[in-house]
């Protein structure tokens, strides 16, 4: 299915302001939010999260799929789709133990 189909299969994200990923030192790796060009990327990661506890390798190897013909864009291109390629390197890293922690932001007046 493409990316769009996908999406529809993901719960809702109207309720989060967006996420932050939490590196394993405790810093801020990355903050995804709700608004136009961020706001699929913020249904996938919230989806991964809920199902995963956490951004696995795992989580990101499904994340990928759910990316579907994104994913192959961002193969071609490094850069173009950082939310993208951060699952790419998390899938390819080997360590069970690699990831992220995910803080959920509620949306204004949520």
């Amino acid at each position: 299915m493409a990316f769009a189909d996908n999406l529809k299969q993901l719960p809702p994200v109207a309720h989060l302001g967006g996420l932050s990923l939490i590196a394993a030192d405790g810093s801020v790796a990355a903050t995804i939010e709700n608004k136009p060009g961020q706001a699929g990327s913020l249904a996938v990661y919230a989806a991964l999260a809920q199902r995963h506890g956490r951004i696995t390798p795992a989580a990101a190897r499904e994340g990928l799929e759910i990316y579907a013909e994104h994913t192959a864009d961002a193969r071609q291109h490094p850069g173009k789709h950082p939310n993208i390629d951060r699952l790419l390197q998390l899938a390819e890293a080997g360590d069970a133990q690699a990831g992220y922690e995910v803080q959920l932001m509620p949306a204004d007046g949520a």
